[in-house]
């Protein structure tokens, strides 16, 4: 009789337990997830956060033991379940914060069919341009020297026009004063593709305030996009309306 009252009892216990886990399981793992994140220092009231599936991307308010408020740039509150942001992940940008820069990585698409070998009367005019004037002497020397005994031009080293381009923005982006030397900085050519070639910017500015950082991005890549065309390079973008209606003007006139 004893044994079935204990077993009544624990049972009793069991489907009591089992209801408060339901009833309270969001605030259980909401404490859980708190203490997860304040030891492992995951996230601070104020840290910059952007979580795309809960459609958050501002600073946190608040971080209460079930919820997680963030305010978005727009001045909307996002509140995410505190769970969420160690079952799932989510980016915090505190570490670009603390850092010494803010990353730009960025690229245009030159059009393959632009890029040739510099003339003479090419390099000429670039030793005008006063970033790459020394470049263009160092490389001009070091190249004769190379060729000295070649005769035939297909063996011989030349310069090229995308890759004194790349030199230039190089040196622009080391002279304009926006880029953190100290931090990783390269201005470099990626994989072709049957877009052209992608020629990357990537460095850190020095300001990372969001509105004058962007004015910063958008600075740099006015300049580069104008600047193309100086060394006989053009960029690839899909065909537009206004490219097929010149071109319908061009075989009219034929």
């Amino acid at each position: 009789m004893q044994i079935k009252n204990f077993i009544d009892i624990l049972t009793g216990l069991g489907a009591m337990i089992t209801i408060l886990l339901i009833v309270y399981k969001d605030m259980i793992m909401g404490f859980v997830a708190g203490i997860q994140l304040s030891a492992n220092k995951m996230l601070f009231v104020g840290d910059w956060i952007a979580s795309p599936k809960d459609g958050a991307d501002g600073t946190v308010i608040d971080i209460g033991l079930t919820t997680v408020k963030v305010q978005n740039w727009d001045r909307t509150i996002t509140t995410i379940p505190t769970y969420k942001l160690t079952s799932e992940s989510f980016t915090n940008w505190r570490g670009m914060e603390l850092s010494g820069g803010r990353r730009i990585k960025r690229h245009v698409n030159v059009d393959i069919e632009s890029i040739h070998f510099l003339s003479e009367q090419e390099i000429e005019t670039f030793k005008k341009i006063r970033l790459i004037s020394d470049y263009i002497e160092e490389k001009v020397k070091i190249i004769r020297e190379v060729n000295a005994n070649e005769t035939e031009h297909f063996n011989q080293r030349r310069l090229t026009n995308i890759g004194t381009f790349r030199k230039y923005v190089e040196n622009y982006l080391r002279e304009s004063g926006f880029v953190n030397l100290d931090m990783m900085f390269v201005v470099r050519q990626l994989q072709p593709t049957e877009k052209g070639i992608p020629i990357e910017v990537y460095m850190f500015s020095k300001v990372k305030e969001f509105a004058i950082y962007e004015q910063i991005q958008a600075d740099i890549f006015d300049h580069i996009l104008a600047i193309v065309p100086t060394f006989n390079l053009r960029l690839f973008q899909e065909p537009s309306g206004h490219n097929f209606s010149k071109y319908g003007e061009v075989r009219e006139e034929k």
